[in-house]
């Protein structure tokens, strides 16, 4: 066999590579693009604070976030942080050598909050909630101290709809992460432009694109977390069922407070809102025909 003969499925292993890596791009920046303007997470000006956890998932979001920085209607600017949490063993030379390449301007925090969580929370307990706050307060007072606008996180769809069942199952509350939340104090606001996005997408982009990942040594070898009990019988619901999980987050985009049962949401006791809509006007009908619903079923 000739040498070209040998090299032919390498070739065309790299051209495959290639196509699906373009393909996953153009979908996660179109996703990206329509969160972005569903929820006006960038406007001309802005500060954007991408923060970098060196997951698969932040890595994506400065990814799509470069990519659509290019050709955005709008100019905004992008600076990248890193909280080096004093882990063991973490490659600290990892991210500042990624983001050189890049020619993105970055910073890294050092602040040893690894010891805190550590002496804090006891051995077996998930540190995952006491290492979040510590993270997030010290996160916020960097963007206002430099001008950040806005402050970008890596959360994907699959995290809003594994949240909204955490805190119902465990918390009693139906709630999840918000596109976009503005802090109680009005200091901070925080965006998520991977809110569309599937994890499985985000896992398989990141491993065509070869990511340099560094795996969370401080909680990540925990077992039966509360979100990988979820995360893992999503993963189960996506096999059986498809298209369940995009039906749950499509309820996230529509609800409606008056069939509910929050009294501080909705006034029940009659006044102007009734809470139950009793029927559709008939102008309406020809629009409503094709949602399917308890009302018109």
């Amino acid at each position: 066999m000739t040498e070209s003969s040998n090299q032919a499925p390498e070739i065309e292993y790299e051209r495959s590579r290639k196509v699906e890596q373009n393909k996953l791009q153009k979908r996660l920046r179109r996703e990206a693009g329509q969160a972005i303007a569903d929820f006006s997470m960038i406007e001309a000006g802005d500060k954007v604070m991408c923060c970098l956890s060196g997951g698969k998932d932040s890595y994506a979001m400065l990814d799509i976030l470069l990519n659509l920085q290019k050709s955005a209607p709008v100019s905004f600017e992008l600076i990248a942080v890193n909280l080096d949490q004093k882990q063991p063993g973490f490659p600290e030379e990892i991210l500042p050598g990624y983001l050189a390449d890049l020619g993105i301007e970055y910073h890294i925090i050092e602040r040893d909050t690894y010891s805190i969580v550590k002496d804090k929370v006891p051995e077996g307990k998930t540190t995952c909630g006491l290492c979040s706050r510590l993270r997030r307060g010290i996160l916020y007072n960097f963007a206002e101290e430099h001008g950040v606008t806005k402050i970008a996180l890596g959360h994907h769809r699959d995290d809003l709809l594994e949240t909204l069942f955490l805190n119902m199952f465990y918390g009693g509350k139906l709630k999840t992460m918000p596109p976009v939340l503005h802090s109680d104090d009005g200091r901070n606001t925080v965006i998520r432009p991977l809110a569309y996005s599937r994890e499985k997408d985000i896992a398989r982009y990141a491993e065509l694109r070869q990511f340099p990942i560094i795996p969370c040594n401080l909680c990540g070898s925990q077992v039966n977390l509360q979100r990988q009990v979820i995360k893992e019988m999503f993963q189960e619901w996506d096999k059986q069922h498809p298209g369940r999980l995009e039906s749950m987050f499509g309820a996230l985009r529509n609800v409606e407070p008056s069939h509910l049962a929050d009294t501080s949401l909705y006034d029940f006791g009659g006044g102007k809102r009734p809470a139950v809509q009793t029927a559709i006007p008939m102008q309406e009908a020809d629009q409503n025909f094709g949602r399917l619903d308890v009302l018109n079923i």
